[in-house]
C-alpha cells in the first residue's frame, strides 16, 4: 500500500474544526481574518497510514480504557534506533499526554518548592510557566548570539549559576525552540559534564529531533553511559507527524530512582491510561509513517529556504536566523526600532498575521517574531507578502518623519 497524503501544496480549510490555530483568534484577542502561523502544528494532512489506523479504531465503535500492547514499543523503539541510533529499553518508558505535562511533573518530582530550575532563554515559554506555576525559581543561562547571529551557550555562566543558585534541575531544549540551534556533541557533553559534577538532573526536550537540517541530532542520554543516571528524555510523535491533538508523548527515564519519583507524581495527579486513538496513531506513525515524514521534511526544508530568500530580497530591516532544526523560523525585527506595542501593531493589524512575539520567550526575545513554516507554500507566500507590505509601510512612515 502506497502513501496517499504526499500533497503538501493544497491549502486545507481548517476553520470550524475546533482548531486553536484557526478558530480562536477572537477569543485570544486577535482581529478576525488574521493569518495564523504561530502555534507549532502543521497545515498538512497526516500520513494516510495513520489516518487509516485511526479510522479502523473509530469503526470498531468502542472507546474503553486502553493500554499499549507489544507493537507500540516495537514501533517507538524501532524509530529511535533507526533514526537516531538510540537503543531504548521498555522499562525506561513512561507515556504521558504531552511533553509540557511531563515537564510539570518533572518539576514536582525532582525539586522542592523554592528550588531553582535553570533554563536558557529565549526558550519555549511553557518552560517558564511550569516552573513558576509550581512555586519554583527560574534561573536563566541566557543564550548569546555571535557575530553571525548564531546562538551559543555561555558555559561559564551556566556552571556559575548552577553553583551559586544551587540548581537541582535543568531544562534543555534540543533542537532549540525558538532559535533553531541543533546542539553539537561537544556542546552537549560540556553541559552534561557540568551537570554531572553538580548533581543536576537534566530534562531534555527532544520533541523536534526529527527535523534537523544542519548537523545531526545527538540524543543527550546516549552520549555517555553516566548521563543515563541524570537525563530524562522527552519525545513525542506530535511535531514529527502532526498529531498534537491526540496527546501522546514518550518519556524515557533510564535511572530507576528518577523514574520512580516521576511515576509517583503521575499517580498523584490521578492520570493513568492515554487515550485509545493517540496510542493507535503513535504506533502507526512510527511503524509506517517514514515515507510521509521524509517527504514533509523536504517540503519544510524548501519552505525554510524560500523564507530566507524572500526575507533577504524583499524585507529590508528584517533578518532571519536560519534554523538548523525545527520548522519554526526566528525573525529579527530589531533594526526597525519599534516598541513592543508598535511591533505588535505591525504584525497583527498592518500585516494581518498571528505569530508568536519574541518577548513571550523571555526578555532577550524582544524584537523577534517566531513564524511556523510548516504550511503550504501559498500560505507562506501570502504571509511573507503581507509582512513585506507592512514593513515597507512602517519604514516609509519612519523616513517621512525624519524628513
Amino acid at each position: 500500500m502506497a502513501e496517499k497524503n504526499l500533497d503538501f501544496d493544497t491549502v486545507i480549510d481548517r476553520r470550524n474544526t475546533n482548531s486553536i490555530k484557526y478558530d480562536f483568534a477572537a477569543r485570544r484577542g486577535k482581529p478576525k481574518g488574521v493569518l495564523p502561523l504561530w502555534v507549532a502544528d502543521m497545515d498538512f494532512r497526516i500520513s494516510s497510514y495513520i489516518q487509516e489506523a485511526v479510522a479502523k479504531t473509530a469503526a470498531h465503535g468502542i472507546f474503553g480504557y486502553s493500554e499499549a500492547r507489544e507493537g507500540y514499543f516495537e514501533a517507538v523503539s524501532g524509530w529511535m534506533r533507526e533514526r537516531h541510533g538510540w537503543q531504548v529499553e521498555e522499562e525506561w518508558l513512561v507515556k504521558t499526554p504531552g511533553v509540557v505535562f511531563a515537564l510539570a511533573h518533572a518539576v514536582r518530582a525532582f525539586t522542592e518548592p523554592g528550588d531553582a530550575v535553570l533554563i536558557q532563554r529565549p526558550v519555549y515559554y511553557p518552560f517558564s510557566h511550569v516552573i513558576e506555576d509550581n512555586g519554583r525559581r527560574i534561573v536563566d543561562n541566557t543564550l548569546v548570539q555571535d557575530a553571525s547571529g548564531r546562538y551559543q551557550m555561555d558555559f561559564a555562566d551556566f556552571e556559575e549559576k548552577i553553583r551559586r543558585e544551587h540548581v537541582r534541575l535543568f531544562f534543555l531544549c534540543n533542537p532549540h525552540n525558538p532559535v533553531g540551534r541543533v546542539w553539537s556533541r561537544e556542546e552537549l557533553e560540556r553541559l552534561g559534564d557540568i551537570c554531572l559534577r553538580n548533581h543536576v538532573v537534566i530534562v531534555s526536550d527532544e520533541i523536534h529531533a526529527d527535523f534537523v537540517f544542519k548537523g545531526t541530532h545527538q540524543v543527550l542520554a546516549d552520549l555517555k553511559e553516566a548521563y543515563r543516571e541524570i537525563v530524562v528524555t522527552c519525545t513525542a510523535p506530535s511535531k514529527t507527524f502532526n498529531l498534537a491533538g491526540l496527546q501522546v508523548s514518550n518519556i524515557f527515564i533510564p535511572n530507576p530512582g528518577l523514574r520512580k519519583k516521576f511515576r509517583r507524581q503521575m499517580a498523584a495527579s490521578g492520570y493513568s491510561q492515554l487515550n485509545a486513538v493517540g496510542l493507535c496513531a503513535c504506533e502507526a506513525a512510527y511503524r509506517d509513517g517514514g515515507e510521509w515524514y521524509e517527504a514533509v521534511k523536504e517540503y519544510i526544508r524548501a519552505n525554510i529556504s524560500y523564507t530566507k530568500t524572500f526575507v533577504e530580497a524583499h524585507i529590508p530591516g528584517v533578518r532571519m536566523t536560519e534554523p538548523e532544526g525545527t520548522y519554526l523560523v526566528w525573525l529579527d525585527l530589531r533594526e526597525l526600532g519599534l516598541s513592543p506595542q508598535e511591533q505588535e501593531n505591525l504584525i497583527v493589524n498592518k500585516a494581518g498575521l498571528w505569530l508568536d512575539g519574541g518577548a513571550m520567550f523571555g526578555e532577550t526575545g524582544r524584537g523577534f517574531e517566531r513564524i511556523n513554516v510548516a504550511c503550504p507554500r501559498a500560505t507562506l507566500c501570502e504571509a511573507l507578502t503581507r509582512l513585506e507590505a507592512a514593513v515597507k509601510e512602517v519604514t516609509k512612515l519612519q523616513k517621512n518623519q525624519v524628513c
